[in-house]
């Protein structure tokens, strides 16, 4: 190889981590190839939370004059499940299985439950949309079957999939591989979004029903991608013994104080980021009377920040950092964020406003990152499932309270506000979104009491080598 050879090959090799930036989560028992493979389901997770939460949302109650209220119910059901995520991490934990397989059992019925749903899903809201001549009773069952099936099915496969790659992934690499798995799941969101938009921007109920199963087939296939050759088989493992109860596991996971204390800043945190979902694009719309188009791109900003927070969680962890501390950075950079997009209405600053939303995507995906990463830390090798389905049921059932509360206290307090009650002040319309991103600032604070004695007995752990005047008095700290 000539000289001018290897300096370029030198230079290309530099250059690999930044161009992709997540290609060093690869390790020789994950490979790259297998590891994207894999990655396959967060992005059929985030397509089918795009479909629920944004498509279907719009097109029910715009073009097929469904009720607020009753979208409002079915939005709501796939939220059902979420407690119940740590019940699925932990039978997968314990799954008996002569072939020897833990998650891909879960995995698979996940799959079939989010097919199962989406193929019901559009014949059952032209029912409920009126477009029947028989009682219209059985399209509200049927739409409530078809979102409790796809909600059952995409918690049940990030759950599964969440601890079958932190079983393949060596404790060093684990950082990464987070990042890398919430990377896929916000790029399948964003993809699902531009892909919806475009082919149902001539909207007809054919092309609906088009849609929705062409989403279900294609869940079903990237899933079974994902799933092809990943979990060893394992029998000795999965043998038919007696396993323990979930109640007894449960108080040996959630018994103590630390991890009680993980669980109430991972929902106050997570509810601190989520409250704002609904209202950040009607508050640049009618407070900084942006264009529809300035307002989609808060999508774009959104996301772009989460990717960002990803990306330096990553390499702040990669490096030796603390988890807790990665999350209590994030809840900092929310707090600055917030108050970013609380004065851009005194200051009409459209530009402060951007600011501020990207921000909250930055401070969200290093808390996301920093607080799985600590739940993956925490789970022992027999309770991966566990942990993960915790911190999941803590996360999703956190934000889905929280979105429905933003929309409530926006509408209550700016009603307050038009009353008078709140001071001649407070009388214009920023007043309800403004009470809510005062909240989330308040939730943020709290999540940081929270972390705060986390990030102390994390520090207070022994270190290797000789014991110092300092490591002792260290080792002396009580942990939370």
């Amino acid at each position: 190889m000539t000289a001018p050879t290897q300096t370029l090959t030198r230079a290309l090799m530099r250059l690999t981590p930044a161009i992709l930036p997540f290609a060093d989560a690869a390790t020789p028992e994950l490979p790259l190839g297998r590891l994207l493979r894999l990655a396959l389901f967060q992005v059929t997770v985030g397509m089918a939370a795009v479909l629920l939460i944004g498509t279907l949302n719009r097109v029910m109650i715009v073009e097929l004059r469904v009720q607020a209220s009753v979208v409002a119910v079915m939005l709501a059901l796939p939220l059902v499940f979420a407690p119940l995520r740590a019940l699925v991490g932990f039978r997968s934990d314990t799954h008996r299985s002569v072939l020897g397989w833990r998650r891909v059992p879960y995995i698979w019925f996940g799959t079939l439950l989010q097919f199962g749903g989406l193929a019901i899903m559009p014949f059952a809201l032209l029912i409920l949309s009126g477009d029947t001549t028989g009682p219209l009773w059985v399209g509200d069952a049927a739409a409530a079957l078809a979102f409790l099936f796809v909600g059952a099915g995409l918690h049940t496969v990030q759950t599964a999939g969440l601890a079958l790659a932190t079983d393949l992934a060596p404790a060093q690499a684990r950082p990464r591989v987070v990042a890398l798995l919430c990377a896929a799941l916000v790029a399948g969101m964003m993809a699902s979004a531009v892909l919806f938009g475009l082919v149902l921007a001539n909207f007809s109920p054919v092309r609906l029903i088009q849609v929705i199963q062409g989403a279900a087939l294609l869940t079903m296939l990237l899933n079974g991608i994902a799933l092809w050759k990943q979990e060893p088989r394992a029998p000795a493992r999965t043998r038919a013994t007696a396993r323990p109860a979930f109640s007894d596991s449960w108080r040996g996971y959630a018994g103590t104080g630390r991890a009680r204390r993980r669980l109430v800043a991972i929902g106050l945190g997570t509810a601190g980021f989520s409250m704002q979902d609904v209202l950040l694009e009607p508050y640049g719309g009618e407070i900084l009377r942006l264009s529809v188009a300035a307002t989609t791109a808060l999508t774009a900003i959104l996301a772009a920040g989460g990717g960002l927070g990803l990306w330096l969680a990553a390499r702040w962890l990669a490096r030796g950092g603390d988890p807790f501390r990665v999350a209590a950075a994030g809840c900092g950079v929310g707090i600055l964020a917030f108050s970013a997009v609380t004065f851009a209405s005194p200051l009409e600053s459209a530009r402060l406003f951007g600011t501020g939303v990207a921000l909250i995507g930055l401070g969200g995906g290093l808390f996301a990152h920093g607080t799985l990463t600590a739940a993956m830390n925490a789970a022992g090798p027999e309770e991966t499932g566990l942990a993960l389905g915790a911190w999941g049921a803590a996360q999703a059932s956190a934000a889905g309270i929280a979105i429905a509360a933003g929309g409530l206290l926006r509408d209550a307090g700016g009603a307050l506000a038009r009353s008078g009650a709140l001071g001649a002040g407070l009388e214009g319309p920023a007043s309800g979104y403004l009470i809510v991103y005062h909240i989330e600032i308040a939730l943020l604070f709290g999540a940081l009491v929270a972390l705060g004695p986390l990030v102390r007995s994390q520090a207070a752990r022994p270190v290797p080598g000789p014991v110092t005047g300092r490591d002792r008095t260290r080792l002396t700290e009580r942990p939370a």
